[in-house]
């Protein structure tokens, strides 16, 4: 072993209790920051997911133009096939047909102009998380032609109830007029206000025929089995697309960029307090390696006045914190990882996460995922900035002269 790495070695254990002192406090950090990265990371995958569910997918084939104008004319033709030929394609069962348009509901007392989604029933199942949150009645029924599911606020401004009728007003795709009565079988609260306000869901094949849609939609959803698995999902996809039709694929990304954008400002946030904790952390280490050099500035004038380099007793220095700060790292990847996986197995919640999750239909637990990012990254700015806050002593051993030190007390 090098004599420089041994001497460093021996010289951490020269003090043990101040080094294990300084060694708890990194281990402590550590497992405290590999704990909350993995939980907001997990509480970011669980919002994702609940905003993807409700209404986006991870994926959509859409006419080009149409997710920025959501123009009537801005068609999937043959959408219904086109879903169909995804699933067989892609080997995914969580892909559905839509169509949309704006129009005008009224009731017997009210109007408000909404967006109406035209979905097939059990495939809208499997890839939106809006049919399992209807609060009275029930979701729509396959090859139903005359029903309509409204949202919570939706029907409190209408003012009406299940089996009410709502009359729709729009236009078609071809320019003419459209209009068609539906029967409230459904009332969703998603507890998204402005979902719920202007949101409402009918079956594709009345929609179709309402609206003059023919055999075309506006968009195919895709539930991909997870995030990881969109940017593949996404090629094959386009893979299946034919290029004479004029369709693009687009990603949670780029249907939901508002979600990326919050999701960025909420970890930026996170680590102004991440780092504190850090600095504090590395304030510990200074005041350690600066009383480890000044209580050996006699030993230090000695060598120096044998001949060793300052070169070479700084290098020695930053190796003790490097060890220290490695020592603390693996502890706290080993004591974060174990908390890590039962958290992973038993979940994490806190109170009123139980009633929030049955409002807005997520699991009630949080289970951190065990992720390289999760387990290093805090561990690992730990210790870069336990190395940085070593220079300081270091750098004193270049100013040190022999004679002075060697006459210290």
């Amino acid at each position: 072993m090098d004599i420089t790495l041994r001497l460093a070695w021996r010289n951490l254990w020269r003090q043990p209790r101040r080094t294990w002192l300084t060694t708890g406090a990194m281990v402590f950090s550590n497992v405290l920051l590999v704990f909350m990265i993995s939980l907001q990371v997990g509480m970011y995958e669980m919002m994702i997911e609940n905003t993807l569910r409700a209404t986006t997918g991870h994926l959509q084939v859409q006419a080009e133009g149409y997710k920025d104008d959501q123009k009537m004319r801005q068609v999937v033709p043959d959408v219904v096939q086109l879903a169909a030929a995804l699933r067989e394609e892609l080997g995914l069962q969580s892909i559905a047909p839509r169509a949309s348009t704006f129009a005008l509901a009224s009731s017997a007392d009210r109007s408000y102009g909404i967006q109406i989604m035209g979905v097939e029933p059990a495939a809208e199942a499997l890839v939106s998380s809006l049919p399992g949150l209807v609060t009275q009645g029930r979701f729509l029924d396959e090859g139903a032609s005359d029903e309509i599911v409204v949202g919570a606020v939706l029907a409190r401004n209408l003012k009406v109830e299940l089996g009410d009728e709502l009359t729709l007003v729009g236009s078609g795709l071809d320019g003419s007029f459209a209009a068609a009565v539906a029967t409230i079988v459904g009332i969703i609260d998603s507890g998204v206000a402005d979902l719920d306000r202007s949101f409402a869901e009918v079956p594709l094949g009345f929609f179709q025929e309402t609206f003059s849609m023919g055999t075309s939609g506006h968009s195919v959803a895709v539930l991909a089995p997870g995030l990881f698995q969109v940017s593949s999902l996404s090629s094959k996809t386009a893979d299946v697309l034919s290029q004479d039709d004029g369709l693009v694929v687009h990603d949670w990304i780029e249907l939901q960029p508002g979600l990326k954008q919050a999701i960025q400002a909420d970890f930026t946030s996170a680590w102004f307090m991440y780092g504190v904790l850090i600095v504090l952390v590395a304030f510990s280490v200074l005041n350690t390696q600066l009383m480890s050099v000044l209580e050996r500035t006699k030993e230090f004038g000695i060598v120096l006045a044998l001949g060793l380099t300052p070169g070479r007793l700084g290098r020695l220095v930053l190796l003790e914190t490097t060890l220290m700060g490695l020592l603390g790292m693996v502890l706290g990847v080993a004591l974060g990882g174990a908390l890590l996986a039962w958290l992973n197995v038993n979940g994490f919640t806190y109170p009123g996460l139980d009633e929030m999750a049955g409002k807005f239909n997520v699991p009630d637990r949080i289970y951190p995922p065990i992720t390289a990012i999760g387990l290093l990254l805090g561990p690992l700015c730990v210790l870069l900035a336990s190395v940085a806050a070593s220079l300081y002593p270091m750098l004193k051993l270049y100013v040190l002269e022999p004679v002075a030190a060697m006459r210290a007390a």
